[in-house]
């Protein structure tokens, strides 16, 4: 069960999305403030994460 979860953590969408949320995490952290078009992007690549881990779901 722990190498699935680790081979499903290793693919480059989660590691994209892992970066993406310390990156965001960071940002709100020290500034309190977030650029637009990083919010922008980093919603995107969110929504269609999910999007995609829901569809497989559904299968």
């Amino acid at each position: 069960m722990i190498e699935k979860i680790c081979d499903r953590l290793l693919t480059v969408k989660s590691i994209v999305t892992i970066i993406l949320t310390v990156v965001f995490a960071v940002l709100v952290i020290k500034d309190g403030e977030v650029p637009q078009t990083f919010t922008t992007i980093y919603m995107s690549v969110m929504a269609f994460y999910f999007g995609i881990q829901s569809a497989k779901n559904a299968e």
